[in-house]
C-alpha cells in the first residue's frame, strides 16, 4: 500500500478533519514539522493564487540513503560498531520491573497511558541543576528516570533506549524521510553515589552516544546478536524521550488549524516515558504494556517520579538510594496501617495451658496413634512423672534437653515432660548423620538426652547422659503425678530448633515461651474448635510446623492424631477424626493424587510456594472448606503471615497479612520501606521473634536488628533474606530469596552448607550447588564440581556428604565440569549451569538386573516413581534422584500393591531393591503371597489394554482380586 495516505472528513461547512497516515519508513517527528511548515506555506500561496514558495531541495532522501551506505562502511563503520560493542558488552538482557502479571511468552502491544504535569518551578530548578553540571534538561531528567528504574527494579545496570533526530548535516534539515535512530544508553548505578555524580556519568554516556549515533539500531542488533526472545524487545525494554512542543493553533489563510490528539492503546515497549516541554511546564506521559502493569501501578510510578525529582532538587548531593520516593500517606500505610495487628493474649507457657486444659477435660482424648489412645489426664500425669525424674537430675529453666525418639505417644510425653521442668527441648532426628547429631549436642551443651534403647548406640560417645524412655518406664512410673513446682518466665526458652547454616554448620534458633503463647493465642482466634478438634501431626519435630500441630490443639482441648507422614492419612485407623491437615505444599500435592481420602475441614500449608493449581486441586479433590496459605521462618515461631485462599480466585495465593502481634515490612538495603508493588527484603517484627541464634552473637546481630519503626524500647526486626512486596490491596506476596537459601520439600536449606562440606573433599577445586525443577514441578538439588584430577564418583561424594548432612540436603545429581561458568565480574553464573541430563556423567557401579520375580516387580515400581528407564537391584534410591516425597510415594505404591506396610525409615536403612525385598520377606508367612502378587503385577504389565480389561473383569467377577 501507499506509504502516505490522506482523507478529508467534512463535519460541517466550516469544520473539517484532515486524516494523514504515514508509514514510519518515510517520516519521523522532524519530518512532520517540515511537512506542516510546507503545507502551510503551500496552502497560503495557493489560496492567494501564488506559485509555490518552496525552494527545490539540494538533496532527496534517496541521495542521503546512497551517501549513508557509502560513508558508513569500512573504518568508519568499524569504529562506530566497536564503541557500541564495548559500551553494551555483557549488558543485562532484560530490565525486570516489578510487574503485576507474569511476562507473556510472546510480547504483546496492549497498552495504556497515564499523563501528569511537572510544575514550572520544579522544571526551572531542574534546568538550573543541569546548568551547574553542564548537562541538558534531557540528561537531568534521564538521570532521574534511571534512578527511579534502579529503585524499582533493584538492578544497577540499566539500558534505556532514546530516539535521536540523526540530522547531522544542514543539507538534510528540510528533507522529509526517516532519519531517526535509536540510542541504547547504558548506565551502571551505585547505591552510594550521589545524584550529582550520577548526572555526570549520564552526561558522559549521552555525549559519547551522540558522537556515535550514526549506526542504525537494527544494524547494531544484527552485530551484537543478543539472545532473542519473543517475550521482550532486544537490548532495552524501556524508552525515554524529551520533546519541545510546537505551537498548538496555527493560522492559515481563512483557517484556524489545530492538532487532534489521539489516544494510543499500543505499547511499543514495557514502559515509555515521553516528556514534552511546554512554555514553562512539562507534560509527562507514561505509556505501559497493560499485560504487565495495572493502571494503579503506573499511577503510583508517576507520583514517585515527581516526588523523586523534588527530592533531587532539594538535595542533589544525596545518595540515589536515599532519595525520597514515598509520601507521608503511603509511608503511614506501609509501616502502620497494614501492620495494625495488636491483640491481647496471656503470655502463659504452653505446658501450663495444657495442664489447665487437662483439669477442664481430663477424660478427653489428647493423642492417638493407631490403637494407642491417651487422655489429657494420662498425658499430663506421664509428663509430670518424667519432669520430676528430670528435675532430680538437675534439669531446670534455661537448660536444654535433647529428644530423639520414634514418632509415638512417648514423643509427646517427652516434649511436655521437658517443658514441665522449665527447660527447653532440642529435637533431633535419628536419620541425621552421627557427626551432625553430635555437633548439635555439643553446640547446645546438652547434658541430658531422651531417646530409646534402639537408638542409644548412636549417642554412646557423645558424653551426654541418656534417658531411654522405654527401659526407664518402670522407674518413671514411680514418680509423682503432680505438677512440678517450678517457676518459668515467659522470657525463658521453650525450644531450640537447628536450621541449615551457610557456614557449613547448622545453627540453633532459640524460641521463648511468650512467642509460642502468642502463636497459640492467634491460632485459637483464626481456627474454630471444630477445626482444631483433630489435628493431624505428621511433621517431624525437627521442623517447626510440628509446634503448631502438637501444641495448638493440646492447649485448647483438641486432639492430636499422630502419623509417620502425611500420606499415611488414608490408611490411619482413626482417619475420620482428622479435621485439620497442616503440611507443606509438595506433600499436599502428593496427598491430593491419592484416592480414598477421608473427609477433613481445613488445610493449612506453609514452607513452600503455594501454586494456584494446587489450590484448585485441593478444593476439587478434598472436602476441605477452608484452605490457608501461611508464611514464616523458624526465627519467628512458625508463622508470620496468613492468607485464607479464595476458592474462586484465578490468581496464585498470596501470603496474606501479618498474624496477631506481628508486623511485616518490605525494606531496601538501607532498611527503608520500598513503595507498594516494589520488591524488597521481608523483615518481621513482633512477639514471635526468636531470642536469636545459640552461641552465634555475630549472626544474631546481623539478622536481628533494631526496629526503627517501633516506639517500644528494644524492639527488633528479623531480616529474613526473603524477597517480597506489598500489593495494592495491602496483601503480601513472596517472591524468593536474596541469597542462596532454598526451600526443598519444605526443608530450609543453605546451599552454602552443602558447598562447604563438598569443598572439604580432597581434590575438589570448585563447587556450587543449586536447586532445579523438573517437568513434574519436583525440586531437587544439583551439585556442580570442578576437580583437580580424576573426578570422584557420585557414590563417593554422597558417602562423604552423608557423614555430615541429613538426607534432605544430599544432592540428587552431581555434574562434573571443566570450569564453572562465570559472569564478567567473576561470580558464578548460576543461570548458565547445564541441566544434569545434558552432561555426560561418570559411570557408576555396574548394573545388576533383577534376579527374582519380586525384584522385577519392584524394579517396575521404582522405574515408574523415579521416571528412569532401568533400575538395578543394587542401585541406591536416593542416588537415582529419589527424595523424601518420592520415598513416601514409593512406599505407598508398594503397600497398595503388596499389602505390606514399610516404615519410611526403612528406605533410608535399605535404599536398594534387594534390600527392600529382604524387608518384605522378613515375615516368612507372607512370602508366598508376595510371590503371587509379583507374578500378577508382571503379567498385568505385559498385557495389552484389551487383555488387561478382560483379565481384571474376570478376576473381579470371581472375587479373587481387589483392584484400586
Amino acid at each position: 500500500a501507499s506509504p502516505i495516505r490522506a482523507r478529508l472528513l467534512r463535519l460541517a461547512d466550516d469544520d473539517h478533519v484532515l486524516l494523514l497516515s504515514m508509514h514510519h519508513i518515510v517520516s519521523d517527528g522532524w519530518s512532520m514539522r517540515v511537512f506542516f511548515h510546507e503545507l502551510g506555506a503551500l496552502y497560503n500561496a495557493f489560496h492567494e493564487d501564488r506559485p509555490s514558495p518552496l525552494r527545490e531541495l539540494q538533496v532527496q532522501y534517496a541521495d542521503y540513503a546512497h551517501w549513508q551506505r557509502e560513508w558508513l562502511s569500512g573504518e568508519v563503520l568499524d569504529q562506530q560498531l566497536t564503541y557500541w560493542k564495548d559500551q553494551l558488552a555483557a549488558a543485562p538482557a532484560l530490565l525486570e520491573l516489578p510487574a503485576d502479571r507474569p511476562r507473556p511468552a510472546v510480547q504483546t502491544d496492549r497498552g495504556g497511558i497515564r499523563t501528569f504535569t511537572l510544575p514550572a518551578e520544579l522544571v526551572e530548578r531542574l534546568t538550573e541543576l543541569g546548568r551547574q553540571e553542564k548537562a541538558t534538561l534531557f540528561m537531568t531528567l534521564l538521570a532521574a528516570f534511571k534512578t527511579l528504574l534502579y529503585r524499582y527494579s533493584g538492578q544497577p545496570d540499566i539500558v534505556v533506549g532514546t530516539p535521536v533526530a540523526n540530522r547531522n548535516r544542514s543539507e538534510v534539515e528540510g528533507v522529509i524521510g526517516f532519519f531517526l535512530n535509536t540510542l541504547a544508553l547504558r548506565t551502571r548505578l551505585q547505591r552510594d553515589e550521589s545524584y550529582r555524580e550520577l548526572l555526570r556519568d549520564v552526561r558522559e554516556v549521552c555525549l559519547s552516544g551522540y558522537t556515535h549515533q550514526d549506526v542504525p539500531f537494527e544494524k547494531l542488533v544484527e552485530e551484537l546478536k543478543p539472545a532473542r526472545s519473543l517475550s521482550h524487545s532486544p537490548i532495552f525494554q524501556v524508552n525515554f524521550q524529551l520533546h519541545y512542543a510546537s505551537a498548538g493553533k496555527k493560522s492559515l489563510a481563512g483557517l484556524t488549524v489545530e492538532p487532534v490528539h489521539l489516544r494510543s492503546d499500543t505499547a511499543k515497549f514495557d514502559l515509555s516515558l515521553l516528556l514534552v516541554q511546554l512554555q514553562e511546564e512539562i507534560r509527562g506521559t507514561l505509556c505501559y504494556n497493560a499485560d504487565l502493569f495495572d493502571a494503579a501501578t503506573i499511577d503510583r510510578m508517576a507520583v514517585h517520579f515527581q516526588r523523586l525529582l523534588e527530592s533531587i532538587v532539594a538535595n542533589p548531593d544525596e545518595c540515589i538510594s536515599q532519595l525520597l520516593l514515598l509520601g507521608e500517606r503511603e509511608t503511614a500505610q506501609l509501616l502502620h496501617e497494614w501492620n495494625d495487628t495488636a491483640a491481647e493474649y496471656q503470655a502463659q507457657c504452653m505446658y501450663e495451658q495444657f495442664a489447665e486444659q487437662a483439669k477442664r477435660t481430663p477424660d478427653a482424648v489428647a493423642v492417638v496413634l493407631g490403637d494407642d489412645v491417651v487422655s489429657y489426664a494420662e498425658l499430663n500425669e506421664r509428663a509430670n512423672q518424667l519432669a520430676h525424674y528430670l528435675r532430680a537430675k538437675g534439669v531446670g529453666p534455661e537448660g536444654l534437653v535433647a529428644i530423639c525418639v520414634d514418632r509415638s505417644v512417648e514423643m509427646v510425653v517427652g516434649l511436655f515432660g521437658i517443658l514441665k521442668t522449665g527447660a527447653a527441648f532440642v529435637p533431633l532426628d535419628a536419620s541425621y548423620p552421627r557427626e551432625r547429631l553430635h555437633y548439635m549436642l555439643a553446640d547446645a551443651h546438652v547434658k541430658v538426652l531422651l531417646t530409646e534403647e534402639r537408638l542409644a548406640g548412636e549417642f554412646a560417645e557423645s558424653g551426654v547422659e541418656l534417658v531411654c524412655l522405654d527401659t526407664a518406664a518402670a522407674e518413671l512410673a514411680r514418680q509423682s503425678v503432680t505438677d512440678p513446682l517450678v517457676h518459668v518466665a515467659d522470657a525463658n526458652l521453650a525450644y531450640m530448633i537447628y536450621t541449615s547454616g551457610s557456614t557449613g554448620r547448622p545453627k540453633g534458633v532459640a524460641i521463648q515461651h511468650r512467642s509460642v503463647a502468642a502463636l497459640c493465642s492467634w491460632a485459637r482466634e483464626v481456627f474454630s474448635k471444630d477445626e482444631l478438634a483433630g489435628v493431624l501431626a505428621s511433621t517431624s519435630i525437627c521442623f517447626d510446623l510440628s509446634i503448631f500441630e502438637l501444641f495448638v490443639p493440646l492447649t485448647c482441648g483438641g486432639k492430636v492424631v499422630l502419623a509417620e507422614n502425611l500420606l499415611q492419612l488414608p490408611d490411619l485407623p482413626r482417619r475420620s477424626e482428622v479435621t485439620l491437615v497442616n503440611t507443606v505444599p509438595s506433600a499436599m500435592a502428593e496427598l491430593v493424587r491419592m484416592k480414598g481420602l477421608p473427609e477433613f475441614e481445613t488445610v493449612v500449608l506453609c514452607g513452600e510456594v503455594f501454586s494456584h493449581k494446587l489450590a484448585c486441586d485441593i478444593f476439587e479433590h478434598t472436602t476441605a472448606k477452608r484452605v490457608f496459605n501461611l508464611y514464616g521462618p523458624s526465627e519467628d515461631t512458625v508463622y508470620s503471615t496468613v492468607s485464607l485462599v479464595d476458592r474462586d480466585s484465578d490468581q496464585p495465593p498470596t501470603i496474606g497479612w501479618p498474624i496477631h502481634n506481628s508486623a511485616v515490612y518490605i525494606l531496601d538495603e538501607q532498611q527503608r520501606p520500598v513503595p507498594t508493588g516494589v520488591y524488597g527484603e521481608i523483615c518481621i517484627a513482633g512477639d514471635g521473634l526468636a531470642r536469636g541464634y545459640l552461641n552465634r552473637p555475630d549472626v544474631t546481630a546481623e539478622k536481628f536488628v533494631p526496629n526503627a519503626f517501633s516506639q517500644k524500647a528494644g524492639a527488633r526486626l528479623y531480616r529474613t533474606g526473603d524477597v517480597g512486596r506489598r500489593l495494592a490491596n495491602g496483601e503480601l506476596e513472596f517472591a524468593g530469596r536474596t541469597d542462596h537459601q532454598v526451600k526443598v520439600r519444605g526443608y530450609r536449606i543453605e546451599l552454602g552448607e552443602i558447598e562447604a562440606v563438598l569443598s572439604r573433599y580432597q581434590g575438589i577445586n570448585d563447587v556450587v550447588v543449586t536447586v532445579r525443577e523438573d517437568q513434574q514441578l519436583d525440586k531437587y538439588l544439583v551439585a556442580y564440581i570442578v576437580s583437580a584430577g580424576k573426578p570422584p564418583s557420585s557414590t563417593e561424594l554422597r558417602a562423604h556428604l552423608k557423614a555430615s548432612l541429613p538426607h534432605h540436603m544430599i544432592p540428587s545429581a552431581f555434574v562434573v565440569l571443566n570450569e564453572l561458568p562465570r559472569t564478567p565480574n567473576g561470580k558464578v553464573d548460576r543461570r548458565s549451569l547445564p541441566a544434569p541430563d545434558g552432561v555426560e556423567q561418570k559411570p557408576e557401579a555396574v548394573y545388576v538386573s533383577p534376579r527374582t520375580i519380586v525384584e522385577e516387580a519392584l524394579a517396575g515400581i521404582w522405574s515408574n516413581i523415579l521416571r528412569v528407564e532401568r533400575v538395578g537391584v543394587a542401585d541406591n534410591f536416593f542416588e537415582l534422584g529419589g527424595h523424601s516425597i518420592l520415598a513416601i510415594r514409593l512406599l505407598a505404591q508398594i503397600e497398595e500393591a503388596f499389602q505390606i506396610k514399610l516404615p519410611l525409615r526403612s528406605l533410608f536403612e535399605e535404599p536398594t531393591i534387594e534390600g527392600m525385598e529382604r524387608l518384605m520377606h522378613a515375615d516368612v508367612s507372607q512370602r508366598e503371597r508376595i510371590q503371587q502378587t509379583a507374578e500378577l503385577l508382571l503379567k498385568l504389565a505385559s498385557m495389552s489394554d484389551s487383555e488387561l480389561e478382560s483379565t481384571l473383569t474376570e478376576k473381579l467377577a470371581a472375587g479373587t482380586m481387589a483392584v484400586s
